[in-house]
Order: C-alpha cells, then sequence, then structure tokens
C-alpha cells in the first residue's frame, strides 16, 4: 500500500483555486466515499482550510492512485485536471508522513506555528472516521499526527507567538487601540478575533452571526456586543475595522454594500471562498487584508528560528518512529503466514499417521504435541529476529525475503516504494503534480485511468464514473 498526500496550499495556489477547490463540510462525505469507491484509492482522508485543500490517502499503486485524486478533485472544484495539476504538489510515503507531520505541528502554515490546524485536521480526522474512509494505516497516521502536533506546541512554544493568522492579519491592520470593531461571524476563526481584538484594546466589539445564539454566547463570553445580522450596513458604516469569517458561499460584503455604508474601514476577509467581494478593494480610502494578502506579506514574522528548528527536530523523530513502527507492523502477516504454512505442514503429517493402524490415539496426540513444539522451537528465533530486523532501517527487505524464501502468498502492505514505469520516471518527493503526469505517459498509469482521458473530459468527469457508490 502507497501513502500519499495530494494538495494545493497557499504556497501552491492562488485564492481564487483554493476556493473553488474548497469543500465544504457538507459534501466531504460524496468525496470520501466517491475515493474509496473507485478502484485505486483504499482509504482517504481530507483536510479543507483557507489556506490548505489536502487529500491523505492509502493507495495500492501511486501513479493509478493519484490520478483518482487529481480527477476527484477536478470534478468537485470544477477545474480541468490539466489546469488544476499545476497548482498540486503531491508527497509520498515517509515524505508523506513527514508533511502530514509537519502540518499538525504548524510548520508548514501561513502563519508558523499556528494552533488551528489542530483542530482542523481532528475535524478531517472525524469526518473520515465517520464516513467509514481510514483504515489501519491511516487511522495511525492521523493519530499520531495530533500527538506530534501536541508535542511540538508543549514542547517548542512555536504557537506562542503569533499564535494564529488572526494575530498576524491584525497586526496588518495597524493601531486598533481606541477603533470600533466588527466581527462578522462567530465561529472558530470569529472568535480568535473577539479574543485578539479584546487584548489589543479596541474601544468597541461588535459580534454578528446570521445564528444569533452563538453570537450571543460569543459576546457574553468576552463581555462585548452581539447584535442582530440585519444591523450589518448600519455598523459597517461605524466601523474602523471589520473582520470576516464566515462560511457562506457567496460574498457577505459586497463592493455596492461598503459604498452606501460611507465607511472607510480596514476589512480583514480570512474566509474561504472569500467572504468580501474582490471590487471592494478598488474602493476609495478601503484597506482589505485577506488570505491573498498575507501570502504576499509572508504571513507572520519575528519567529525565533531555534525554536522552528526544535519542532523540526521532534518531527524528524516522530517521523522514524512512525516508519519504525510501520516496519515492524508488515512483518506480522508474513510471520503469521509462515506459522500457518507450519501449521499445515503438520496437519499433513498427522493426517498422514492417523491411518497407521498400529498407532493409539494416545501416541497419535504425543507426536502431534512433539511436532508443534519442535516446529516452535525451529520458527521462534527466526521469527524473533525477523520482527527486529524489520523494525529497523532498511527493514521492509525482510518481510519480502521471508516471503520468497518459504513461498508464501502474503499482500503487500506499508508505505510502498516510488515506483518506475515504462517510461522509467520516478516520482520525485514534493513534486508538482503537472510534472509527474509529464513524465509518466497516460497509458502507463494503470488501468481505466481517470488522467488517462482527455483534459476537458476530466474537467466534468463524475465520481460516479470511477466507480463511486
Amino acid at each position: 500500500m502507497n501513502l500519499i498526500v495530494v494538495g494545493a496550499s497557499y504556497r501552491s495556489a492562488s485564492v481564487p483555486l483554493l476556493e473553488r477547490l474548497s469543500v465544504p463540510p457538507a459534501e466531504q462525505h460524496r468525496l470520501l466515499r466517491g475515493l474509496v469507491g473507485g478502484p485505486h484509492v483504499a482509504e482517504v482522508a481530507l483536510v479543507s482550510t483557507c489556506n490548505r485543500v489536502e487529500v491523505y490517502a492509502a493507495v495500492p499503486a501511486f501513479h493509478p492512485g493519484l490520478s483518482q485524486v487529481v480527477a476527484a478533485l477536478a470534478e468537485q472544484s470544477g477545474v480541468s485536471a490539466d489546469e488544476l495539476a499545476g497548482s498540486l504538489y503531491v508527497h509520498h510515503g515517509a515524505d508523506a508522513v513527514s508533511h502530514v507531520y509537519r502540518v499538525a505541528a504548524g510548520l508548514d502554515s501561513m502563519v508558523v506555528g499556528e494552533a488551528q490546524i489542530l483542530g482542523q485536521l481532528r475535524d478531517a480526522y472525524a469526518a473520515a472516521t465517520e464516513s467509514e474512509t481510514v483504515g489501519r494505516l491511516l487511522h495511525e497516521l492521523l493519530q499520531q499526527a495530533l500527538r506530534v502536533g501536541k508535542r511540538a506546541h508543549a514542547e517548542t512554544g512555536i504557537d506562542q507567538a503569533p499564535r494564529s493568522m488572526v494575530t498576524a492579519a491584525l497586526a496588518q491592520a495597524g493601531r486598533l487601540a481606541g477603533a470600533r470593531a466588527l466581527v462578522i461571524g462567530a465561529g472558530a476563526m470569529g472568535s480568535l478575533a473577539v479574543s485578539a481584538l479584546t487584548r489589543a484594546a479596541v474601544d468597541q466589539v461588535t459580534i454578528v452571526n446570521r445564528g444569533s445564539d452563538r453570537a450571543e454566547r460569543l459576546a457574553e463570553l468576552y463581555a462585548v456586543t452581539a447584535a442582530p445580522f440585519d444591523q450589518l450596513p448600519k455598523l459597517l458604516a461605524e466601523a474602523d475595522v471589520v473582520v470576516t469569517a464566515t462560511a457562506s458561499i457567496g460574498h457577505v460584503l459586497t463592493a455596492a454594500m461598503v459604498a452606501e455604508s460611507g465607511g472607510r474601514p480596514v476589512i480583514i476577509d480570512l474566509a474561504v471562498p472569500r467572504d468580501v467581494e474582490p471590487a471592494v478593494k478598488q474602493l476609495p480610502g478601503v484597506t482589505v487584508i485577506d488570505i491573498e494578502h498575507l501570502a504576499e506579506a509572508g504571513g507572520a514574522h519575528g519567529h525565533a528560528s531555534h525554536i522552528v528548528d526544535e519542532a523540526e527536530t521532534i518531527v524528524a523523530a516522530e517521523v522514524e518512529a512512525f516508519l519504525t513502527w510501520l516496519r515492524g507492523s508488515q512483518v506480522a502477516p508474513t510471520v503469521a503466514a509462515l506459522r500457518a504454512r507450519a501449521d499445515e505442514l503438520v496437519e499433513a503429517e498427522m493426517g498422514r499417521l492417523a491411518r497407521r493402524s498400529d498407532l493409539t490415539a494416545d501416541q497419535r496426540a504425543e507426536v502431534a504435541h512433539a511436532m508443534h513444539r519442535i516446529v516452535q522451537r525451529l520458527l521462534h528465533e527466526p521469527t524473533v529476529r525477523v520482527r527486529q530486523l524489520a523494525a529497523g532501517p532498511g527493514g521492509e527487505a525482510y518481510p519480502k525475503l521471508l516471503r520468497d524464501l518459504f513461498g508464501l502468498s502474503v499482500p503487500a502492505g506499508g508505505l510502498g516504494e516510488p515506483e518506475a514505469g515504462p517510461s522509467g520516471a520516478v516520482m520525485p518527493k514534493g513534486e508538482n503534480v503537472a510534472v509527474i503526469f509529464e513524465a509518466v505517459p497516460p497509458g502507463d498509469r494503470g488501468p481505466e485511468d481517470p488522467a488517462s482521458r482527455a483534459p476537458e473530459e476530466l474537467g466534468t468527469a463524475k465520481l460516479e464514473e470511477d466507480g463511486a457508490p
């Protein structure tokens, strides 16, 4: 089994493309079930946040699995696979484990060390578990990733300065003391915005949310004001700084609405898809800070390099620990198959002895016991040693060697190795998907491979064509 990560982030894709790739929670179950319903994906989880959309998958073969994931993302976003591939990256095997751990630790975030990603990763794991699309490999990977993320934050303090993208965005807004602030949205990002604004000594914070109960609870928690959503135009006219972070599909703030309010606020848009219509940026006196703006500014700065280095060291050690576990677990089916083969041989011999009339039942039982004892003693040392060797570097070779020596038929497991197709192209680390597709001819990507079809066909392909229920 091959472990792959296929995705796009603020590093590789534009904000408009990330908006199109974003998968609302209501649609995630269909996408996950569609992927495991296809021929080339065995396990899958999806992380969809304002900064990244990533698919974590266990696939029997690398190139067909990659092609199926890209086709599903193309269908979901309405962007042709040909266009999409240029903004997607892929990580494979140990490199995929490292990437997931770095994401969990906040090392791959726009704001290094931001803590929200741990909650988002936990939500992704819960959604995949509920959809029954994760098996042993992804269960272990995601459980350990959450633990590694917590460890990195606890032991290095990487999440202290700054704690979140909200902090970085507010830093871009300039002096906030004495300002009147409006927060649109009462979710996780909205809550972080209210917390940061109250610490910044703003004069007034008002929260609006389509669900008034959540806004009122958040206002009570921070001793600020909640207002009905229909008062948004009036509040917009009075605000000096506006933070919007909703899960709305359409624009919450349009150019017409902002222009009619007569206000000249600094607007911070932390939503994906964007809450603020792009034309708002053209209004005189209005400043818009969004995900794209933060990416161009390089996110947050000032992290001590030694803190990042400490977190990277933790991640590297934990990746090796995961690989050690995986190598050890890979040998278990082979050892079980070897012992089963030995038991079959003993049973066959006992069957032959049973046909002899000169042996009593007690004698046959004693012979069977002796044979089993001899077999167990013979196999004990080799199986202990192969478990030890398999857990070390290069250990994946030992289960295969044992299978070859004894002619055992055991399904291959683990992370797999980057395979070379007839073209001779091998998948590099963290490579752009378009580069891989160019290196491997369509016919080499496997049977019924979605990526072997023309790009224009991929843009409208349905998951059902790939075998989805």
